[in-house]
């Protein structure tokens, strides 16, 4: 019998705590065209400063060593894959974000993703 108990109150406690979770569970992020439109000018800005910065480095070192179209060249070509390395970069680190936020809700829901 007081088994049957304890396990009432531990539903009730149960009840209890999930009302107070509910409560005080922030509400979900709403996405805006805002935060896709940052994302985008930050994957710009990184490839046009890697470019700007390979540009750079590489006009510095053929006027230092007297090899004018060579080095340019070379260091532009770096600073654009550095640029769209670090693009990919941020690609992914935004899709595993919200890849994140999409399993979180199905998690809660109790649904089955992975297939």
């Amino acid at each position: 019998m007081a088994d049957k108990q304890d396990l009432e109150r531990l539903r009730a406690l149960e009840d209890k705590i999930a009302k107070l979770k509910a409560a005080h569970e922030p509400p979900p992020a709403k996405e805006d065209h805002h935060t896709l439109a940052n994302a985008a000018w930050r994957m710009v800005i990184e490839l046009v400063s890697g470019l700007g910065i390979g540009f750079g480095i590489g006009y510095g070192l053929d006027v230092l060593f007297g090899t004018m179209p060579w080095l340019l060249v070379l260091f532009t070509l770096l600073g654009f894959a550095a640029g769209v390395s670090t693009m990919m970069r941020t690609a992914r680190e935004l899709q595993d974000r919200n890849m994140q936020a999409v399993q979180k809700p199905a998690a809660e829901r109790g649904d089955d993703t992975r297939g």
